[in-house]
């Protein structure tokens, strides 16, 4: 959630000064609001929360009188200090107050004042709605005293939410094309340059027209005259469709495609059989970029596509091959829907010999910043048509060519036995107000973005946020991903900033899920797995707008959150210390400690090595809240007792509820995090051991797990934290070890690294750049562990009660081992040792009891977990250094 895309926020409210503007000429589409029109501080303290009820935390007394004036001119001559004048219109407010049920919807209102709309007046409200509006406070005969623009998300949900279609439908070949907009003066369909007009339902707001058979394939775009308070005047606005499922290049136009039509389909889509579902709690999830995967593959023969993933003799195809082998079930993609910064023709290139520069150069994240605007390379989390495919990553972006190869890439995938993930960004939009990447903005403005109290665009979450609380924004979210379900095949999604969605909002979408069928819509959406980011901040805080989609809100949903509990003691410190240094459990705090002087005191370090230990065992339960357990301290405590941060360190209710993680495409990768925090002399070899372990932690817990695409292969961005606009250079995936693994290559991009650069200058030359045996033995010892992870019962535990029956850490309080911790999980023992020296466990309670080696490591890749011995006389199991060794009853 950190990645800082530039903050495109909206353009204030209409200026109090522009209310004596006239009706300004249209705006044309793309046309940017004039700046006379922008004002210096938003200021629209009126909300209109149902068809009855405006909330407006007034200023008046005694005689005071307030009022909604509207006109459809869009001049209102009413400002502060003059009298409200004739030639409008107005809707009279009467003093009221908010009932329990308001209350409840709008916690943030719930102390403010209210006012009822006068049943006089009630036939005036949807002609208010469509017109330039505004909120008066003045007394008879007397000037204004108070006014201010008027949010209206709130009254817009009472009268016009609807389930009416929307988009392009297609029945027996003829296309009907449907908008919702109540707001609008008027609304044209824009067919391949002719103007169509629509129709209007008065009753859903809902702008419609039937087409033609021969109208499929062709480009439109609507036409829309609205009120743009962003901009202080009606506007045109020639403007795509949020409903699209087909673009032209660029995103200039919306296409009328059928996605049933057999054509978008690849050989073999109506019967694709798909890998076995596999259950949330035993996922196994490799996060990956659909550029980053081939862009620098020179054995495929589409890099950077969608149809690279197709190459079935490409080095990356036959990694993933090998980790679906080994256990791995899914594939994450980074976001795949319409991407508002790439360039989807004319892509940019640096101009730099880019390969020859020093390790610890400035000068190529220079070459790559001056292209960064216009190369082929972002994320994605920025979104601009929610559901339709990126045309950056087709061969042809024009079109429907991205929904051919879209398909291909998902049944490329599941033919190498791997299920498909989404990562889907519904929290916020690219831009807001009237910028041209605002689709949902030009059509119903101040609707489907959230809105602070001054009517400003909250952008909480980077950029421009959305409102999916509100019933047509939540109501896109569902449609959009039943659609990607359906017509996609796509066998789960991951929400992007998931805690600024309501929950209700991510259980609909699991409702509309569970009811596709295989007969019906080819699909069993039962199986369908959903985890996002249930990070608690920004506006919405603490359930201050609505109940949540957070970790501690959703646990029990069977929607799981990423868990960052066990993460941040894995690898020491948080994603956003001053000093990349500050060790951690698998990064050498206390028992290997490097030269940082905020690691704290001998003492200091133990102690919160211990605590970390502490964590990292909450985290192997599956993040439980009711997990009870003896701590490092010798307290018996529950998993929800344990502190990360000030909160509660578990908070799930079953082991579905947390995904477990030790790195992910946000914060350096792991590798670059150890080359920060392990001790500078530490050899490549031992840090590659360091990373398995790290890694181990994660794909040994209760509960999915996920890794970044080439940990296992020791991945580097060249210590880069926040990648998303740093093109192939710092991004590329080397399958290749003979390629090394990105690491040196250059200081890292200036606007998010700079302040790191005297720590990771000297990391750059001084660290060396691992071999293919470093790299082939990481990635071979890691699928060993997936085996053994995928291959045992012990790590399938269903619901909380079965962890802690079957789940203990034996060794706890002064038996604690630091650096160490083990833990028997049914006939299992796994002891991950993170210290540079051989450690013995001794477990007394299973002291006669048999043990052996677990035979996939055992007969496995890493020689050196074979050193491991278990001495039954006394029940100790002797790891060595740097190493997570599984160790199976009965000497299996």
């Amino acid at each position: 959630m950190k990645r800082p895309k530039p903050r495109r926020t909206a353009v204030s409210l209409a200026a109090l000064a522009a209310l004596l503007v006239p009706l300004a000429p249209a705006a044309t589409a793309g046309s940017p609001a004039p700046a006379a029109a922008a004002k210096e501080a938003a200021d629209d303290q009126a909300q209109w929360i149902d068809r009855d009820t405006v909330v407006w935390q007034a200023p008046g007394t005694g005689d005071a009188r307030h009022r909604l004036l509207y006109t459809e001119s869009g001049a209102l001559p009413a400002k502060k200090g003059a009298p409200a004048g004739d030639g409008v219109r107005a809707i009279r407010l009467l003093p009221g107050t908010l009932s329990k049920a308001q209350r409840a919807k709008y916690p943030h209102l719930k102390d403010r004042s209210a006012f009822r709309v006068d049943p006089r007046d009630r036939a005036k409200v949807r002609s208010a709605l469509r017109a330039r509006l505004l909120a008066v406070q003045d007394t008879p005969g007397e000037p204004v005293t108070a006014t201010t623009e008027v949010q209206i998300p709130g009254v817009l949900d009472d009268l016009y939410a609807t389930k009416a279609d929307l988009g392009p439908v297609f029945h027996h070949g003829r296309p009907t094309l449907s908008v919702w907009a109540p707001t609008a003066r008027d609304v044209d369909l824009e067919l391949d340059g002719r103007t169509v007009e629509m129709k209007r339902d008065a009753r859903t707001g809902v702008w419609s027209v039937d087409g033609d058979r021969d109208w499929r394939g062709r480009s439109y775009r609507y036409v829309v005259r609205v009120w743009a308070p962003s901009a202080g005047k009606f506007v045109t606005n020639k403007v795509t469709d949020p409903y699209s499922v087909a673009l032209t290049a660029d995103s200039e136009r919306s296409v009328l495609a059928d996605l049933d039509d057999r054509a978008l389909a690849p050989a073999g889509w109506d019967r694709l059989r798909k890998p076995e579902a596999v259950p949330l709690r035993t996922a196994q999830i490799q996060e990956l970029h659909i550029r980053d995967f081939s862009a620098s593959d020179r054995t495929a023969s589409n890099p950077g596509t969608y149809l690279a993933f197709a190459d079935r003799d490409s080095r990356g195809t036959r990694h993933l091959r090998e980790l679906a082998e080994a256990g791995t079930s899914y594939v994450h993609l980074l976001p795949a829907f319409d991407i508002a910064t790439v360039p989807e023709r004319e892509q940019a290139t640096p101009d730099c010999d880019l390969a020859s520069l020093p390790a610890d150069s400035p000068r190529q994240q220079e070459c790559v910043g001056e292209t960064a605007a216009d190369d082929a390379y972002n994320w994605g989390y920025d979104p601009y048509h929610y559901t339709v495919p990126e045309g950056s990553y087709a061969t042809d972006p024009d079109g429907t060519r991205r929904t051919l190869e879209f398909r291909e890439m998902v049944k490329s995938l599941n033919s190498d036995g791997l299920r498909v993930v989404m990562d889907v960004v519904y929290n916020h939009t690219a831009a807001s107000g009237q910028d041209r990447t605002s689709v949902l903005d030009r059509i119903v403005p101040g609707y489907y973005q959230r809105l602070l109290d001054d009517g400003s665009v909250a952008d909480s979450t980077c950029c421009a946020g959305t409102a999916p609380e509100h019933a047509m924004m939540g109501r896109l979210v569902v449609d959009s991903i039943v659609t990607w379900a359906r017509q996609y095949k796509i066998d789960g999604f991951r929400f992007d900033l998931m805690g600024h969605h309501p929950k209700a909002n991510i259980l609909a979408v699991r409702k509309a899920l569970d009811a596709l069928t295989p007969a019906r819509d080819g699909v069993d959406g039962k199986k369908i797995v959903l985890y996002g980011e249930g990070w608690n901040f920004g506006e919405v805080e603490n359930d201050a707008r609505f109940e949540q989609a957070t970790q501690k809100n959703m646990a029990g949903t069977g929607i799981a959150t990423f868990s960052d509990r066990a993460r941040d003691a894995v690898r020491g410190g948080g994603p956003f210390d001053e000093d990349p240094g500050v060790q951690g459990f698998a990064t050498g705090l206390y028992t290997d400690p490097n030269s940082s002087k905020n690691n704290g005191t001998e003492k200091e370090q133990k102690a919160r090595l211990l605590h970390y230990q502490d964590l990292l065992k909450v985290g192997l339960t599956g993040s439980l809240a009711d997990y009870t357990f003896t701590d490092t301290s010798g307290r018996t405590v529950t998993g929800a007792d344990v502190d990360y941060n000030g909160a509660p360190a578990g908070y799930a209710a079953a082991p579905d509820d947390a995904l477990s993680y030790a790195d992910a495409h946000d914060n350096e990768t792991l590798h670059d995090a150890l080359a920060f925090k392990l001790p500078a002399g530490t050899s490549t070899a031992d840090r590659a051991r360091m990373q398995v372990l790290a890694m181990g932690t994660a794909a040994l817990s209760q509960g999915p797990a996920l890794s970044q695409a080439g940990s296992d292969l020791l991945r580097s961005k060249s210590l880069d934290r926040n990648s998303f606009d740093s093109g192939d250079w710092f991004n590329a995936l080397h399958w290749d070890c003979r390629d090394g693994n990105g690491f040196g290559r250059g200081l890292p991009p200036a606007a998010d690294n700079e302040d790191k650069w005297p720590y990771a200058a000297p990391l750059l030359t001084g660290i060396q750049v691992p071999g293919c045996a470093e790299i082939e033995g990481a990635s071979a010892a890691y699928r060993d562990l997936l085996r053994i992870r995928t291959g045992e019962r012990a790590f399938d535990l269903r619901t909380a009660g079965e962890v802690q029956r079957k789940l203990s850490f034996p060794l706890s309080g002064k038996d604690e081992t630091p650096g160490v911790v083990t833990m028997r999980v049914d006939g299992l023992v796994v002891v991950f040792n993170a210290t540079p020296e051989r450690q013995e466990q001794r477990v007394t309670g299973l002291a006669g009891s048999r043990y052996g080696l677990h035979p996939v490591q055992r007969s496995g890749a890493d020689p050196v977990v074979k050193d491991a011995s278990y001495d039954a006389d006394t029940g100790t199991f002797g790891v060595p250094a740097r190493t997570v060794a599984v160790f199976a009853a009965d000497g299996r």
